[in-house]
């Protein structure tokens, strides 16, 4: 993923997150699914069906992995897939701490990444550019393609969104994904891709016809447990590639 804002253990909610994936196109990828056919029927989530991995997921117990890339100057590209550390957390019976530890020795195996894995009373990001691990405390937070909480302009909005309407509905949570709008030059940051892609990547849901904001998420876990998880898809240009919601 690209852009995700998240209250924890917020108004007697465990979560309720919100994310865009924003993607080239051409890259194929499964929409949301029970991944029944790979042995998993207890874990939802999309598939990278080039890398085999996922971005987000979730599982019936109440597991949950989200990633989003580190866009910087001084990006690498690493040998092995971060789609795979989502996968492996949901896949898995580690706790969210002990998961996070246990990637300490391998994280220049990847290109720089965030990642938040947690179940329904823990929640913990690394950065595998600053190598720490954390455990966060209850409250709203945004990641997008740098450090937790950065003050990129469309992140700031989305977490003001989502702090306005926490307790709105699931369509009225899910259009704060969709603002296009691209930010003032003096308000970008400088991550290494040039201006133009800089203004590009600026907006909370990018149009593109060769790249662009490829998925819209909302994954709420409530105070009994039950889960929801709601993904729309799009194609180039924004145009409407289907929607699904689940419930357990």
């Amino acid at each position: 993923m690209c852009l995700i804002a998240f209250a924890w253990q917020v108004s007697g909610r465990p979560l309720v997150l919100l994310g865009n994936r924003d993607e080239f196109h051409p890259r194929p990828t499964r929409a949301a699914t029970l991944w029944n056919e790979e042995g998993h029927p207890e874990l939802l989530a999309g598939k990278d069906l080039e890398a085999g991995g996922t971005w987000l997921g979730v599982t019936r117990s109440g597991r949950f992995a989200a990633l989003t890339n580190i866009r910087s100057p001084q990006a690498r590209r690493g040998p092995r897939s971060r789609g795979k550390l989502v996968l492996d957390y949901l896949t898995g019976d580690m706790s969210p701490g002990d998961y996070m530890a246990s990637l300490s020795g391998d994280l220049t195996d990847y290109a720089g990444f965030n990642l938040l894995a947690g179940n329904v009373t823990e929640l913990w990001h690394l950065n595998s550019q600053e190598g720490h691990a954390q455990a966060l405390k209850p409250g709203i937070y945004g990641l997008s393609n740098a450090s937790l909480n950065s003050p990129w302009p469309k992140l700031q909005a989305l977490c003001q969104g989502l702090e306005q309407r926490l307790g709105a509905d699931n369509e009225t949570l899910l259009e704060l994904l969709k603002d296009s709008r691209e930010y003032p030059d003096e308000q970008l940051p400088d991550s290494g891709v040039g201006l133009e892609w800089e203004r590009r990547l600026s907006a909370t849901f990018i149009l593109g016809e060769d790249y662009g904001t490829r998925a819209c998420s909302l994954l709420s876990i409530d105070a009994d447990g039950s889960i929801t998880f709601v993904e729309q898809s799009f194609g180039p240009l924004g145009s409407d590639q289907g929607d699904s919601d689940w419930h357990f």
